[in-house]
């Protein structure tokens, strides 16, 4: 378990592969966390919204984080890729439960939005956040997530005043991953609150606001993995001061992220399975699919975005 150095960079979340049949994909599973690896992302965050963790049962919960941190030590990437279990659920309990099982795995840190059934109000997140404190002595995350449209996911939106107590009044509650709307000027208001108390925060939404984040303060960003090599690239850019190399690949990037915004899981999973790292793009989650015209335009990006890939695989074709 890694201590004492922070958290910084591109934290990628592996999706959760299923079969045809639609049961878990243990040994797709295991190539994504190693392409995760080889495609150097800073840190693995799993199971969260991307990994469609509101369809897995509690046994195939802790099975994900497992081999997280199992393929993590076959990789000898212990020491430098720290991995972030999601322990979100709908109850207090459930979720110290699962923060419990993560450290005892081995996991680096935690990361969970309050318990949503039912939603809790200010008071009910301090508490919540609290009680993760109290059972384990890994960091902890907020994820603070706020949900529009689309899948059935959980997230309410916390003010930057109550993540920056947060930060301050709790022990071990030191990073903070921002995707609510107006995610930039709220990075900036809650570092400003929160001082020294909070360690860092990282952007989501897919790395859609890397740049800006980044100029605001942000340590990191927690996108879906499809494209972490590609992401790193920016990352490392701009953590060298390269601001217009990262802007270039960023704008690469940029129409796979576009595609991403309005269909989610689907692109995250279509572009792993032609890219030969999961044995199925079939996802749990209910939501748009994509038909034929979207297949054909996800060609076009891809053969334009995949020179820029890392991590070389022979691609399939729908």
């Amino acid at each position: 378990m890694m201590t004492g150095v922070r958290h910084r960079g591109l934290f990628a979340i592996p999706v959760t592969p299923f079969t045809e049949d639609g049961a878990l994909d243990e040994a797709s599973l295991r190539r994504v966390i190693a392409f995760c690896i080889e495609a150097g992302t800073h840190g693995i965050v799993t199971p969260v919204n991307a990994s469609e963790f509101t369809t897995l049962t509690p046994e195939e919960r802790r099975t994900v984080i497992r081999i997280a941190v199992e393929e993590t030590e076959r990789a000898g990437a212990k020491d430098r890729v720290p991995v972030v279990a999601g322990v979100c659920a709908r109850t207090t309990p459930e979720a110290v439960e699962y923060a419990r099982f993560a450290q005892d795995t081995g996991a680096d840190a935690v990361i969970s939005m309050p318990a949503y059934d039912p939603p809790l109000d200010e008071q009910g997140s301090f508490d919540f956040f609290a009680a993760l404190a109290g059972a384990v002595d890994v960091p902890i995350y907020i994820q603070n997530h706020e949900r529009v449209g689309g899948p059935s996911t959980p997230g309410a939106p916390m003010s930057p005043e109550l993540l920056a107590q947060l930060c301050r009044e709790i022990d071990d509650v030191r990073y903070i991953k921002e995707e609510s709307l107006n995610t930039g000027q709220k990075i900036v208001r809650t570092r400003d609150l929160a001082g020294d108390a909070c360690h860092g925060i990282m952007g989501g939404k897919a790395g859609r606001y890397v740049l800006d984040e980044y100029r605001r303060g942000a340590c990191g960003t927690m996108p879906a993995c499809e494209s972490a090599d590609v992401h790193a690239q920016i990352w490392n850019a701009l953590d060298a001061g390269r601001h217009a190399d990262a802007r270039r690949l960023f704008t690469q990037l940029l129409p796979l992220l576009n595609y991403e915004a309005q269909y989610g899981t689907a692109v995250y999973k279509e572009v792993m399975y032609r890219r030969r790292i999961i044995a199925s793009p079939y996802k749990r989650l209910t939501g748009l699919s994509l038909d034929r015209y979207d297949h054909e335009e996800l060609d076009v990006i891809l053969d334009e975005l995949s020179p820029l890939f890392t991590v070389k695989t022979p691609t399939r074709r729908p």
